[in-house]
């Protein structure tokens, strides 16, 4: 069904992924009802709605770690997941770590230059001028000799990041990226996102619940409550009637975050469920 709210995006850009009527239950709780969306090439994308209206579970589908009852999903053109996922990146809302997980940020990244089948070969000073010069922005070149379980929660994010852009991605999806990142820091990590966007050309989606974030960064946004209650440009969809759409209730898009947690996100359904 078509929503009155919504403004669609022009037509015949290359897709960077699609959706085509995706519904997905577990048990007795329906969390996508129908769910359709098209991803240009190129655009930084949002996904908001309240806790529990199906944005993970959308993202999980989309990877291929959650199968749709109905439906089905593409990810740049490709006519397998298997074909696409090389080239896709993901950093999940949060990585719990064991306090006796030691393995180090520089180990870590070098699983990924292992996937790539360079790292072997490469001394410890080498290693360290290609994560500096791959990844400058990120700044993990300063913590490579630190545990993975030592690391602060927007530490842990860059790292996480920077592990999926050395797969050299051209899609990068992030489910909260700033989950677990102290409040003064959500700022600069949303410019940090906005920036790696517009220096890698790279198609992002992204989870979040700062909707005051999504104004200033995303070209894009569909608001979701089981289904899209709403898409269109930030300026389009941050509007009243739109956000009841998709919440129930009156929010601001510009209420900002304290102490890490948003006052503006109430709860859908399914998040009695622990599913979003």
């Amino acid at each position: 069904m078509d929503c009155p709210l919504c403004k669609h995006q022009p037509e015949g850009l290359p897709l960077a992924v699609e959706v085509n009527d995706v519904w997905v239950s577990f048990g007795e709780t329906s969390v996508l009802r129908g769910v359709s969306l098209r991803i240009p090439v190129g655009q930084l994308v949002a996904l908001i709605g309240p806790n529990g209206s199906g944005k993970t579970t959308l993202l999980r589908c989309l990877l291929g770690l959650q199968l749709p009852d109905r439906g089905a999903t593409r990810l740049l053109g490709c006519a397998s997941l298997e074909a696409a996922l090389p080239r896709v990146g993901y950093v999940p809302q949060r990585l719990a770590l064991d306090s006796s997980f030691m393995l180090t940020v520089r180990e870590f990244l070098c699983l990924r230059l292992k996937q790539t089948r360079r790292w072997f070969w490469m001394r410890r000073a080498a290693i360290d001028r290609e994560l500096r010069s791959r990844l400058p922005e990120l700044g993990v070149h300063l913590i490579l000799d630190r545990p993975l379980s030592g690391l602060s929660g927007g530490q842990l994010q860059r790292v996480l990041i920077a592990f999926s852009l050395l797969g050299d991605p051209e899609l990068l999806l992030l489910d909260e990226p700033t989950a677990g990142v102290d409040s003064p820091g959500e700022q600069s990590f949303y410019e940090l996102i906005a920036n790696i966007h517009q220096r890698r050309k790279l198609t992002v989606v992204l989870v979040s619940h700062d909707l005051s974030m999504v104004v200033k960064h995303a070209s894009w946004v569909y608001a979701l409550n089981g289904v899209v209650c709403c898409e269109g440009t930030p300026e389009h969809v941050m509007n009243a009637e739109s956000l009841k759409e998709a919440y129930g209730i009156h929010v601001s898009p510009y209420h900002h975050h304290h102490h890490g947690h948003s006052h503006d996100v109430p709860h859908s359904a399914g998040s009695a469920h622990g599913l979003d």
